[in-house]
């Protein structure tokens, strides 16, 4: 068992500016581990339960040449905010916010518009990416699942960055909602990821021959392009 938390105190420096760190601690550890959490732009750092927390920040200290070097390879926050551009099924979206313009988001050939209130963009294009997200996968999922015969007790959608989708034997199926950034074909490999678990809750030969047969090709393409740029889907935030 493991517990994470966010202390205030909790930072190393880097380059003489302090860098938040999010401290876990678990009975399994056995020694220090640091880790990057690129979507929060802090630090992960794993210690023993009964160990203490100013000796293992002064160990995350020693590492300030790695973090530094790790946090140069991770790709620059992008926040949803006016003239912000994102990927969205495959194509670039740019941010449009007009002053005086309804509150109401709409989609516009490669503009996402809206007014309201300016301070509150990121928050609401995140909204309307969410449930977009929703909407898309929940109907892709049922679709596909009618196709082969299966059944989909329910579709939801969060924000874990430890995986794509996950599928429970009670036929409840969760993706992460950043899916609806990535291009359809890899959206939809992971949907039929999914619903191949429904057959086998496993990744046996014979789940990996479902899941070609419910995507209908191969879907190995997909996967390689959500190792190459999963990672840099999480960029963007509100």
């Amino acid at each position: 068992m493991s517990t994470a938390k966010s202390d205030p105190d909790a930072a190393i420096l880097i380059d003489g500016v302090p860098m938040p760190v999010l401290v876990r601690r678990s009975a399994r550890a056995r020694a220090y581990r640091l880790t990057i959490d690129s979507a929060r732009g802090a630090l992960r750092l794993s210690l023993p339960a009964r160990a203490n927390l100013k000796k293992a920040l002064g160990w995350a200290q020693d590492h300030e040449g790695w973090v530094r070097a790790q946090m140069a390879k991770q790709p620059a926050i992008t926040l949803l905010e006016h003239g912000a551009t994102f990927p969205l099924e495959g194509r670039e979206v740019t941010v449009q916010w007009m002053e005086g313009a309804t509150r109401t988001i709409r989609l516009e050939a490669d503009r996402l518009l809206l007014g309201g209130a300016a301070e509150s963009v990121g928050v609401r294009v995140q909204r309307w990416l969410v449930a977009r997200a929703r909407a898309v996968l929940e109907t892709e999922s049922h679709a596909m699942a009618q196709d082969h015969g299966l059944i989909v007790a329910s579709v939801g959608v969060g924000d874990t960055r430890s995986r794509w989708g996950s599928c429970a034997s009670s036929g409840a199926i969760r993706y992460s909602w950043r899916l609806i950034l990535a291009p359809p074909e890899v959206r939809r490999a992971t949907v039929a990821h999914e619903l191949a678990h429904l057959l086998h809750m496993d990744h046996s030969p014979a789940f990996h021959a479902a899941h070609k047969r419910i995507y209908g090709a191969d879907p190995r393409p997909a996967r390689e392009w959500l190792r190459a740029h999963g990672a840099g889907l999480h960029r963007y935030r509100a």
